[in-house]
């Protein structure tokens, strides 16, 4: 199959509609604490469940991709979500809900999403034609998470938040339909090892960290518990890594993924873009829905300043990155976020305004992770070659969904804390930590390095001077090593 827009919609689609998923619930959270008897701390719980068991299995759903295959994991997982989305329709109670949105939905993504990234390196196999390819990609993610809001709102509306999630099962097999041409450029490898042990170690330590971090309103003393005992657990995790990888045998994620520093640092702005993100959709559609009584359609509608804003920019990707390095666009993303997030913060703080005065905020960070989503990205993945393409690709969409995880964990647990007493001031508190996470996120792209350094990728995919450094320029070198040719000059 060619590497055109065929291999590229349904991947971009799939994409598109797990983004969606993370977010769409954002505006249907009064309708669904009626419909289910639950509370907006129920919602909220299920939402940032599935962000977290994406972020706990997208590793591990990386790694599957070698053993069987990146196409037949990509259909599996569409299969699974599939399922999911039909059983949150039929939903009778919050139980149901979490299990079908929040585990099967939640495994159905971390199976899918992980193929979706590394087809698209293996079929776009040069720094324009990737950079165009990742853009598109990116700029459904971020579509996604910023119309979730829109799309489910307009729906929940019109029908029912149930009608929701047929849209997304309907979705799911034209991805299905069209992926069916879709093949596999490296040939499955089945009796490859799998590590067990790793994936349970590294998935138990993520759960309880942003497990404790839900507790925060209710007990400090078991979210500071919990948040420990999730450290001590990652910290075997590393360990078993290190061990396993001493004996020669293959663990769940190779230490040498941590030996490149620019995709060290690519990846903290990946955690960091979507934590904003996705803290700003839960934080916003919570105050609007329960302090100023939007219904979901009116709090979608607000929603598509930011939606304008990450589309019109992501699809800019490949003309920006021809023109701008990548650290630049990086920086300048999250400087436009911190200046979005600010006005959200003083206009809703300080204005008697309406919802309206919410939407050059929205527009500005739309603006801003648009700037800086694709670069992120392609940092990232092209730091090395096809033999770690799986594993970085599972490990990047888990720091990615990480974020997201803890966005509306953290800020939606602020918010959430205080929003039946005093709303104003919990808003207030949790765009103030949403624009400490932007500010943190330009600190650390201004580490990035300016110049493009020299040094080529190794013959195991790390980079040439022990794994410090990749960039676009590397990108040229690894699809010459790819083709079997010698660098030149």
């Amino acid at each position: 199959m060619r590497a055109d827009s065929r291999a590229l919609v349904p991947l971009a689609l799939a994409q598109f509609i797990c983004s969606f998923a993370g977010s769409n619930m954002n505006v249907m959270i009064s309708d669904i604490s009626h419909d289910l008897n639950t509370t907006v701390a129920g919602v909220q719980l299920s939402i940032t469940l599935f962000l977290l068991v994406m972020a706990a299995l997208m590793i591990p759903g990386g790694k599957l991709t070698d053993k069987f295959g990146r196409k037949r994991l990509f259909q599996l997982g569409l299969i699974v979500y599939g399922v999911g989305a039909l059983a949150c329709a039929v939903a009778p109670g919050l139980g149901v809900l979490v299990l079908g949105n929040s585990i099967l939905e939640g495994v159905g993504t971390a199976l899918l999403i992980p193929p979706v990234y590394i087809l698209a390196t293996l079929y776009f196999t040069d720094l324009t034609s990737r950079a165009r390819a990742f853009g598109m990609i990116s700029a459904m993610a971020g579509v996604g998470a910023a119309a979730g809001p829109l799309i489910g709102g307009l729906i929940t509306s019109a029908i029912s938040w149930r009608a929701a999630f047929v849209f997304q099962a309907l979705v799911i097999v034209v991805i299905v339909v069209l992926g069916r041409r879709l093949t596999d450029p490296l040939p499955a490898q089945p009796d490859r090892e799998f590590d067990v042990r790793g994936t349970v170690l590294s998935a138990v330590g993520l759960i309880l960290i942003v497990s404790g971090i839900l507790l925060a309103s209710k007990k400090a003393w078991l979210m500071l518990l919990m948040i420990a005992a999730g450290i001590v657990v990652l910290w075997f995790f590393f360990r078993h890594v290190r061990t396993t990888e001493a004996a020669g045998k293959e663990p769940l994620l190779s230490m040498r993924l941590f030996g490149s520093r620019v995709a060290n640092l690519g990846m903290v702005t990946q955690n960091l873009q979507w934590l904003v993100l996705m803290g700003t959709s839960f934080v916003v559609a919570a105050f609007l829905q329960v302090v100023r009584g939007y219904n979901a359609i009116q709090t979608g509608l607000i929603f598509t300043a930011a939606t304008v804003g990450i589309l019109g920019t992501s699809l800019l990707a490949e003309r920006l990155a021809k023109r701008w390095p990548q650290r630049t666009l990086i920086e300048t993303g999250f400087f436009v976020t911190v200046v979005g997030v600010c006005a959200l913060l003083l206009i809703v703080a300080w204005s008697t305004g309406g919802a309206l005065a919410l939407l050059p905020g929205l527009f500005i960070i739309g603006v801003g992770i648009g700037l800086m989503i694709t670069p992120s990205v392609n940092i990232v993945q092209s730091a090395f070659g096809e033999k770690l393409q799986g594993e970085i690709s599972g490990l990047s969409r888990s720091v990615s969904n990480l974020g997201s995880s803890l966005g509306t964990a953290v800020a939606g647990t602020v918010i959430v804390a205080g929003i039946t007493r005093t709303p104003e001031r919990s808003y207030a508190l949790a765009m103030l930590v949403l624009a400490i996470a932007a500010l943190g996120g330009l600190l650390i792209a201004e580490r990035l390095p300016k110049a493009q350094p020299s040094g080529g990728p190794a013959a195991d995919g790390t980079t040439a001077d022990g794994g410090a450094d990749a960039t676009q320029t590397e990108v040229l070198e690894i699809d010459e090593q790819q083709n079997g040719k010698r660098l030149e000059g």
